[in-house]
């Protein structure tokens, strides 16, 4: 199991509110590639991977997501704890107001809840671990896009950088996971489970 730390992995101290950067950041909570849908993935995932260094690479991954839900968490909370209602009602705020006060629920920038379809638990190493780098990438283009709007404001900025590399360096483990299940397989079966569908009968493939 997991020994909580009761730090943050990065330390998040901002000190002026700002709700209409908390309603673009908050998609990386509850968003399509936001961290609950990163954690759950490869959390769920790791149970089929077929050798123990892939398995490991997604259970370790999949729990500094869940660190990385915390710091995201923060942030929104941060940006939105000292908010008077002038500010909820000018900045657009006030629909999320209505329904969470300055609560942190999980959705997308643009309001749409989060859904557990949005991420895949398939079964197949390969088709996990291809979903589970560009999983990586999409997160990475979504800080990518973050920055450009906070880029001026070092307190939210610094905190998101960290975020955004934390992606890249996960992108290269996967490959690396991707690599170990890859060599493990036959080279005629690619797709691992199912030599039958790569032949036309199963005494061909033995005999070839």
């Amino acid at each position: 199991m997991w020994n909580y730390e009761k730090r943050l992995q990065y330390p998040v101290n901002i000190k002026t509110p700002n709700a209409k950067i908390a309603q673009f950041i908050m998609s990386q909570y509850g968003g399509p590639d936001g961290e609950i849908g990163a954690s759950m993935r490869y959390l769920s995932q790791r149970f089929t991977m077929p050798n123990r260094m892939a398995m490991a690479v997604l259970n370790d991954i999949g729990t500094e997501e869940l660190a990385h839900l915390e710091m995201v968490s923060t942030i929104v909370h941060q940006l939105t704890k000292d908010l008077s209602m002038e500010e909820i009602e000018k900045s657009g705020f006030g629909p999320y107001y209505i329904d969470h006060t300055v609560g942190v629920w999980p959705q997308a920038a643009g309001g749409v809840p989060f859904n557990a379809c949005e991420f895949q638990s398939k079964g197949d190493p390969i088709t996990d671990l291809f979903e589970d780098l560009a999983a990586e990438q999409k997160a990475r283009a979504t800080y990518d896009n973050i920055l450009r709007v906070v880029r001026d404001i070092p307190e939210i900025a610094d905190p998101i950088r960290f975020l955004r590399a934390r992606e890249v360096a996960h992108f290269q483990r996967f490959g690396e996971a991707l690599r170990s299940v890859q060599e493990q397989l036959d080279a005629k079966n690619f797709y691992a489970f199912n030599p039958s569908f790569d032949c036309p009968c199963e005494a061909s493939c033995k005999n070839s």
